[in-house]
């Protein structure tokens, strides 16, 4: 039986900073937890087996809502060039099902060009309510790096 990728989101992101730096921050859970999520959001617990085929559990927290959880496993580290990993809600949107997020970092004069991949979307609305999703992580994730930067 042949997977339906569906609707596939592409992000390419500068981030002034080095690329170890960069991928320490998504990779490390008290560094995640600092900029993870859209804007306003908390992350009040993660789990983290960073091996291929280990575990994640993150808890979100919206400003005025209940936690809900995103867990998946990871498909591919390759430090600091590469991380991918499967992406499951919990509970599920009724339009939500596992998608797999690719992460691939490239070294350039000054920082780090972060290109995101998440594919496997089941419909338009899920695509773009992850684009705004990972538009403000990557926000959260470049003021976090500046601060421990400085």
């Amino acid at each position: 039986m042949e997977r339906n990728d569906g609707c596939v989101l592409h992000v390419k992101r500068f981030l002034p900073f080095p690329r170890a730096l960069v991928y320490r921050a998504l990779t490390e859970p008290g560094e995640l937890a600092r900029w993870w999520g859209p804007h306003g959001f908390s992350v009040p617990n993660i789990e983290f087996d960073l091996l291929i085929g280990g575990s994640y559990r993150i808890a979100m927290q919206p400003p005025d809502g209940e936690i809900f959880y995103l867990s998946g496993e990871f498909r591919d580290v390759a430090p600091p060039i590469r991380l991918a990993y499967t992406f499951r809600w919990s509970p599920p949107d009724p339009d939500d099902q596992e998608t797999i997020v690719v992460l691939t970092l490239e070294e350039q004069p000054g920082g780090t060009e972060v290109r995101l991949t998440h594919s496997g979307f089941a419909t338009e609305r899920r695509r773009a309510l992850h684009e705004a999703g990972w538009t403000d992580s990557f926000e959260r994730l470049e003021q976090v790096l500046a601060e421990t930067a400085h």
